[in-house]
């Protein structure tokens, strides 16, 4: 594979700046990687001899550990990395530490960080390729992209369908991130959440604001629903959580009462009970756990494509061809 060749450029550090048929490419390649995972042998030969250091510098579990898997079905060599089990906890820099990684040859860095920005400071700075597994407030391209793959795999498209991002729109990197892939493929995209958070000026990003819950679910095709990040949140944002399950939450009520069939994604952890119902997460209109497969197959399509695989190939490097 030749890395300077990616149809991608060099690194993935957000959607803003991907092309709609960037976008499309790597769903399409993501197609053809769906079906390693339901082998009994879930390995392909196609980063074989590449090394891949996983670099989070916040907790995360989703995120780190299907990039692990598809690291490991396409045949990488892995390291994983933690803020707390790195010398960073010794003062070293970001840049530093990922410099002394470089001095061992790597090949590419997934890189988590509270940063925004954390990840495009990295690839202007080292030659492997970066890819972003969310960076602050910023953007989460991965998540995304998994969301944009269930969605049509449930449609058959994404252009023309109503999608709205419900909840914590303030502190998501999740949400900006949907908000630049779902438009660039042609869906009408609003928000919905309480004022408190909701970020300033969110309508010059193209959206639609709703202001109840229920305007939100009689309008859309489909709610993305974003967890209450209150690991991020200081005193004011809310008055209670049990406050904001009878104002905002999706409830299997305010389903009901649209009378209409809905698609439900959340990006997890879910808090259960406050931004979305149990009955809501487990129905069948759910398809959160469908996100969580998607995800291992569009990583895969990103590295495969990082790394200068060609998308017209991917089905022949299913096959375990080296592409």
């Amino acid at each position: 594979m030749n890395r300077t060749a990616s149809s991608l450029g060099k690194d993935l550090v957000g959607l803003e700046h991907l092309s709609a048929q960037q976008l499309l490419t790597i769903l399409d390649t993501a197609e053809p990687f769906k079906e390693i995972s339901e082998r009994r042998i879930k390995k392909v030969p196609v980063l074989r001899g590449k090394t891949i250091v996983n670099l989070f510098f916040e907790p995360s579990t989703r995120t780190r550990v299907s990039f692990e898997f598809a690291e490991k079905r396409l045949s990488a060599d892995t390291v994983n990395i933690s803020a707390s089990g790195s010398s960073v906890v010794k003062g070293e820099t970001l840049v530093d530490t990922a410099r002394n990684l470089e001095a061992m040859k790597i090949d590419m860095v997934v890189i988590r960080h509270g940063a925004s920005g954390a990840a495009r400071f990295l690839a202007e700075r080292i030659p492997s390729n970066v890819v972003n597994a969310g960076d602050g407030r910023h953007e989460h391209p991965t998540q995304a992209l998994l969301d944009l793959l269930t969605i049509r795999d449930n449609f058959g498209r994404i252009e023309g369908l109503k999608v709205c991002i419900v909840g914590d729109i303030l502190h998501s990197r999740v949400a900006r991130s949907n908000i630049y892939g779902l438009l660039k493929l042609g869906a009408e995209v609003a928000v919905c959440g309480p004022p408190t958070l909701l970020p300033r000026g969110i309508e010059q990003l193209g959206v639609t604001v709703f202001k109840r819950i229920e305007e939100a679910i009689a309008w859309a095709d489909v709610l993305n629903v974003l967890r209450l990040q209150l690991e991020r949140m200081q005193a004011g944002f809310l008055p209670s959580l049990r406050e904001y399950n009878q104002v905002w939450g999706v409830t299997s009520r305010r389903l009901e009462e649209a009378e209409k069939e809905i698609l439900i994604l959340h990006p997890g952890p879910m808090n259960r009970g406050v931004e979305i119902d149990s009955d809501v997460a487990d129905g069948p209109h759910s398809v959160i756990l469908d996100q969580v497969t998607n995800g291992v197959a569009v990583r895969m399509a990103v590295l495969y494509l990082l790394a200068g695989g060609e998308p017209e190939r991917a089905e022949d490097a299913k096959q375990g061809g080296e592409a």
